[in-house]
């Protein structure tokens, strides 16, 4: 167990880096979308974006993860020209800050590209690298750190749901070593959510969450507003920040590495709470 929460080094693009394992990391959303499932158009222009992204900085989010195409089941592909278009001016007012480190949420290579030549550190990829094939060798050549989530969309899956994070996130590792991707940039996330339609499955997915450790890589907990969260409280979206620090407290005390999150705040002090449990000391 204690393993979960030693120092790792986690290298990243522009030769930064982030030590994850201590202390919980909060990585900032930041959805520069018209269409979002809870925040959709709040921050579609670059000034209202980016102030957004300074004052999460300024809780205490180590990483603004800027998306410029909604990722919830339903919403509109996008193209990668308005896609650019959208995140493009927020990464270089915040890489020109140089305060923050900027993931892009993106599983388009060209996207990545051009935002990890803006600046951006890490490629935080919903498909695990294998939507678009030539995105694994972008992300080698930046020297990026990556995460890559599994998804349970548009596949068969496995009766087991971490039996079936294995077979999806195997193959996205793959991909990531073929490319040349050193261990030491790896993320993963299970993709609370992404295809997991039944509440039941996602709570499942979060009391094994220790098994995931089996992998051998820092894990990102990706609960924030979530549908299964609303199922458990009853609220909608907007208001499900209360629920998500709850989840947030529960996967830090299980091992998560990484919380991506809508309210920074509230989720800064549910795991302040759960990091001074875990340094206090037994039988004081």
């Amino acid at each position: 167990m204690t393993d979960w929460f030693s120092p790792r080094r986690w290298r990243l693009a522009h030769g930064r880096e982030l030590v994850l394992g201590p202390k919980a990391v909060i990585m900032g959303i930041l959805n520069v979308t018209p269409d979002s499932f809870s925040d959709g158009g709040r921050f579609l222009s670059a000034s209202q974006a980016i102030e957004q992204a300074i004052a999460m900085s300024v809780q205490g989010a180590a990483i603004i993860d800027v998306g410029g195409e909604s990722t919830r089941p339903g919403s509109a592909a996008v193209g990668s020209t308005e896609e650019q278009d959208r995140i493009l001016p927020v990464i270089e007012a915040l890489a020109a800050r140089g305060d923050v480190l900027i993931s892009i949420d993106t599983y388009r290579a060209e996207s990545a590209r051009v935002a990890l030549n803006a600046g951006a550190h890490i490629v935080n990829d919903v498909w695990g690298l294998q939507r678009d094939l030539d995105l694994a060798s972008i992300c080698q050549a930046a020297g990026a750190g990556v995460v890559l989530m599994h998804n349970s969309r548009e596949r068969r899956l496995e009766l087991d749901p971490v039996a079936d994070q294995h077979v999806f996130l195997d193959r996205s590792l793959n991909l990531a070593k073929d490319a040349g991707i050193e261990p030491d940039r790896i993320v993963l996330d299970p993709g609370f959510g992404f295809g997991k339609e039944k509440p039941e499955l996602n709570f499942e997915l979060m009391r094994r969450f220790e098994e995931l450790h089996a992998f051998g890589f820092p894990l990102l907990a990706g609960t924030s507003r979530k549908r299964f969260i609303g199922h458990a409280t009853g609220r909608e979206a907007a208001d499900r920040d209360a629920g998500t620090a709850a989840t947030s407290a529960i996967l830090r005390l299980k091992g998560a590495a990484i919380f991506r999150v809508h309210d920074v705040a509230m989720n800064i002090d549910a795991l302040r709470v759960a990091d001074a449990m875990l340094a206090a000391p037994a039988g004081a």
